[in-house]
């Protein structure tokens, strides 16, 4: 039996989880290196699945299949086709950059230790809850879930690790928040208890949902395997009625939706990124939020072709509200983390646009907006997190003139800035460009009115840079330190990766490209001849 490259894969982080969590109370140094080098570990095995990737192969590949619960048909069943290889490819990486970001965000306190010194609560004892270990324990926690709902081609296997994952999720906003809170502790407790609780109740209702469209999927296929029902419903031998196969795809997407998140299901995402800590904020909306777009190309599109093509033209509208309607309220905000996180919501519009455009250029583009929005949004946010960690607080309007005295943090903001707004030259213009290109083949009102999105996050990134590192320097920021070794050792690989992708992103649609032409074979979708070509 060959080695099991993809369950080692999600094994080796969940094994790395309980290893960190059961370091002894003090080690907490020890928990953190110990999580990096799982990280680490795992961002290699991820590299091994690129490496062995045969783009001209199979469509899915690296396969494993195992009986499981045999009396519901459920199989332990894996495989990666190149949109899920990059995709365990961009979690993989950023792991290690969001631990190294978050490397003191959980220690205790000085209040804490204040109180322990005072006769508060010790770190000692059996039944202890230690924040350091756990804090990392949970990152890893979600590394493994995500990384196996990126392999999973068991329909039900899918769904269990999609709904797991909120539960390390809604400790890690409700239990380890921002410490930059204006209105004392007591107000930052229940500000995080709601952001996590909000976060937990969304994503809950839509897998409720999306179970009940499980359900009816077995009930109708007999079995949960994607590569056996969209066999069977490609060859003829499972044919689905009209309604039944609608009203499924709506339940699948409608969780999607929650988890991506699409207007109007979008508004738990700024309050988590808001209350969250920098790192933890990167992980939602770089990383975990990515299994929603993602499962719509996998599941929505391969299970219900003809619900998809009947759905298209109000999912694209939602999309263009998500894109306009994202970028007004980021122009509007007055608190960094929140206005990036309506950044991304605007980008996650453009990502389901180019999804369900249904054409090469538009997937393509989407698959590639995955992989570069993450690493654009790991890069601004955490730079975003360094910056408030020095200053105390996440409003704009308390910074000013802070290149004069942190230059290279500066820089780095200003670069991270500039590939939110999709600047020619960085990873996330080539994206974007495929996406509007797709959508204006097939829709070209839809994707002329997108192109307002690129004005629009020019308008709200350079009014941030401008605001918080141009003009007088403010007594607040006047002793503020630059970046220190360890954030720009976070910071550099990210902006290395924006441009070198930026300049040659034949790497990743090497990979992608075949997979998109199979999915689009699968909805029966062609790319539309060009407007000149069809004259003649």
């Amino acid at each position: 039996m060959s080695f099991p490259l993809l369950t080692a894969t999600a094994a080796l982080p969940a094994l790395g989880a309980l290893a960190t969590a059961a370091v002894p109370a003090r080690q907490r140094t020890a928990a953190k290196w110990l999580a990096l080098l799982v990280s680490l570990a795992t961002l290699a095995l991820a590299i091994v699945v690129l490496v062995r990737f045969d783009p001209d192969g199979a469509r899915y590949q690296l396969t494993e299949s195992h009986a499981w619960i045999k009396d519901f048909g459920v199989r332990y069943e894996l495989g990666v086709d190149g949109i899920a290889a990059v995709l365990v490819g961009l979690t993989a990486l950023l792991m290690p950059f969001i631990i190294l970001a978050g490397w003191n965000d959980a220690d205790p306190s000085p209040s804490s230790q204040l109180s322990s010194s005072r006769g508060g609560p010790k770190e000692t004892g059996p039944y202890h809850w230690r924040p350091t270990q756990g804090f990392f324990a949970l990152i890893l926690a979600v590394e493994a879930m995500v990384v196996i709902s990126f392999e999973a081609t068991d329909v039900f296997l899918f769904y269990i690790f999609f709904e797991a994952m909120l539960i390390p999720m809604y400790f890690l906003i409700g239990g380890f928040g921002d410490r930059a809170h204006a209105q004392g502790e007591a107000a930052a407790a229940t500000q995080r208890s709601y952001a996590a609780v909000k976060f937990l109740l969304y994503n809950l209702a839509g897998g409720l949902v999306m179970l009940a469209a499980v359900i009816g999927l077995y009930v109708v296929a007999g079995n949960f395997s994607l590569q056996e029902i969209a066999q069977a419903r490609a060859g003829g031998s499972l044919h689905m009625a009209t309604d039944t196969e609608r009203w499924l795809f709506l339940g699948f997407f409608f969780a999607f939706a929650v988890k991506a998140p699409l207007w109007p299901l979008h508004t738990w995402l700024p309050n988590a990124m808001q209350e969250s800590t920098a790192p933890v904020a990167v992980l939602i909306t770089a990383v975990v939020d990515k299994v929603g777009t993602f499962a719509m190309l996998r599941f929505c599109l391969q299970l219900f072709p003809e619900a998809s093509k009947w759905a298209t033209p109000v999912i694209l509208v939602l999309a263009l509200v998500s894109i306009v309607y994202g970028a007004l309220l980021a122009v509007g905000q007055r608190d960094i983390k929140r206005l990036v996180a309506y950044a991304s919501i605007s980008h996650f519009g453009f990502i389901v646009m180019g999804i369900f455009a249904m054409t090469s250029q538009g997937q393509s583009g989407a698959t590639l907006y995955m992989v570069n929005h993450g690493i654009s949004t790991a890069a601004l946010m955490l730079v975003a997190g360094f910056l408030i960690s020095r200053r105390g607080s996440r409003l704009i309007a308390d910074y000013g003139g802070v290149q004069k005295v942190a230059p290279v943090l500066a820089g780095t903001f200003l670069i991270g800035g500039l590939a939110t707004l999709s600047l020619p030259g960085l990873a996330p213009f080539v994206s974007e460009f495929l996406v509007l290109v797709g959508t204006f083949a097939r829709y070209p009102v839809i994707g002329i009115i997108a192109t307002f999105g690129i004005v629009l996050a020019a308008l709200y990134t350079l009014v941030l840079y401008q605001r918080t590192m141009t003009g007088p320097v403010k007594p607040e920021v006047s002793k503020m330190p630059d970046l220190r070794p360890r954030e720009l050792l976070v910071v550099a690989p990210l902006i290395v990766l924006l441009i070198f992708l930026g300049v040659y992103p034949k790497p990743l649609t090497g990979i992608v490209d075949p997979a998109v032409k199979q999915t689009l074979s699968d909805v029966h979708k062609k790319d539309p001849k060009p407007a000149v070509e069809a004259a003649k």
